[in-house]
This record gives C-alpha cells, sequence and structure tokens, in this order.
C-alpha cells in the first residue's frame, strides 16, 4: 500500500500494472524532454539579440515542428493501446469473483462455488487490531490465488461505485443494472488495499476493498474452510 509523502505509484503486485509503470515512466520522459526544449527555446529567445532572417520564414522549420509532434503522439499512443488490450484480454480464467457494490459495504460471490459468498464491511477504529489500517480494513477480505487468472464481474446494487485496487491496476465501474468486467493476475502473495472510487454518497469514503493473494494451496483451504460455515 502506499506509504506516508510517497509521491509515485504503489508496488505493482500485477503484470497489468507492471506495464502501466512502465508507460507512465516512457511518458513522462517525452514529457520532460518537451519541457525541456521549450524551455531553452524560450530563454534563448529571450536573451538574445539576434536574428536570422531565415528563421523567420521557413519551410523546412515548418515541416519539422508539425511532423515531430505527430511521431511523438504515435510513440505515446501505440504503448498506451497495447496495454489497453492487455488489460481488456481474459483467457480462460481460473476463477471468477462477482462484486456487488451497496450502500455503503462490497458483496462478493464465488460464482464458480455453490455457496461461496459474503459481505465485506469497513472495520471501524475502534475494532482495529495492532497491524491494521483504519478506513481500509475489512472484516473479509477476497482471497484469490496468486499466479491465476480471475474475472471480477462488478455491477451495484443501488447507486455508482467504483472498485479499484491500484497495486493491481484494476478500477472498474459498479453501474447498476450493468455487469462490467475486468480481470486480474497477482504475481505474489500479499494484501493489498483498494477503495470505492466513485462519489457513491455520505459514506463513500467507507467502503474498502482488502484483496489477499495466497499460493493455491491455500486458496482451497480457505474455501473449504468457507464452505464448511456457509
Amino acid at each position: 500500500m502506499a506509504h506516508p509523502t510517497q509521491l509515485g505509484f504503489q508496488d505493482a503486485a500485477s503484470p497489468v500494472m507492471e506495464e502501466l509503470l512502465h508507460f507512465h515512466d516512457h511518458a513522462l520522459m517525452i514529457v520532460f524532454l518537451i519541457s525541456a526544449l521549450v524551455l531553452y527555446i524560450i530563454i534563448a529567445m529571450v536573451s538574445t539579440k539576434l536574428t536570422n532572417k531565415f528563421i523567420l520564414d521557413s519551410q523546412e522549420i515548418e515541416i519539422v515542428w508539425t511532423i515531430l509532434p505527430a511521431v511523438i503522439l504515435v510513440l505515446i499512443a501505440l504503448p498506451s493501446l497495447r496495454i489497453l488490450y492487455l488489460m481488456d484480454e481474459i483467457n480462460d480464467p481460473h476463477l471468477t469473483i462477482k462484486a456487488m457494490g451497496h450502500q455503503w459495504y462490497w458483496s462478493y460471490e464465488y460464482t464458480d462455488y455453490e455457496n461461496l459468498n459474503f459481505d465485506a464491511y469497513m472495520v471501524p477504529t475502534q475494532d482495529l487490531t495492532p497491524g491494521q489500517f483504519r478506513l481500509l480494513e475489512t472484516d473479509h477480505r477476497m482471497v484469490i490465488p496468486v499466479e491465476s487468472p480471475i474475472r471480477i464481474l462488478v455491477s451495484a446494487e443501488d447507486v455508482l461505485h467504483s472498485w479499484a485496487v491500484p497495486s493491481m491496476g484494476v478500477k472498474m465501474d459498479a453501474v447498476p443494472g450493468r455487469l462490467n468486467q475486468t480481470a486480474l493476475l497477482a504475481s505474489r502473495p500479499g494484501v493489498y488495499y483498494g477503495q470505492c472510487s466513485e462519489i457513491c454518497g455520505a459514506n463513500h469514503s467507507f467502503m474498502p476493498i482488502v484483496i489477499e493473494t495466497v499460493p493455491l494451496p491455500h486458496f482451497e483451504t480457505w474455501s473449504a474452510h468457507q464452505l464448511d460455515f456457509a
């Protein structure tokens, strides 16, 4: 999760988020180079007293400053489109989970199991145990196996919500009456936090998301334990 005074993104926990971080660095470097060039031109024009009549009216320069931005836009657009298709690609998911937004909590349904579903409410501040995070911890975590493609079906019961986990590179709107689909693949075991990213009402900031990624044998043990108590 994010740390105090952190300026960048959270550490990537999925291949898609790693690609997003690489694209962010790629685009940011282009922006820095453009900014440096523009700043140099401004300083040069303000500080110099020399005038070159061949620069004032030059077809070659106009061709360059028309083609160069087009090339830069292509260099940004192609990686962006690649990641866009990667985020939308779902190949043979091992598990399907339906996340339903309510005012103001999330409910999860493991559709591959007959009776595995639960509600996830935020843990009140007075009930937190040492090591838990205020406003981010839930009484039930969404448990998934690592290195397994997971399909997430997102919808809402009442108003607009948004199911977002930054370290997974996942953000999907939950719209009443509509079933949106996204996918994630956890790279390593851990606990990852997110929140509803849509202003959905008075308690909008109190419906966190907690994903716990575990090895497959641990997930099978957890799911069997949940079914025993269902």
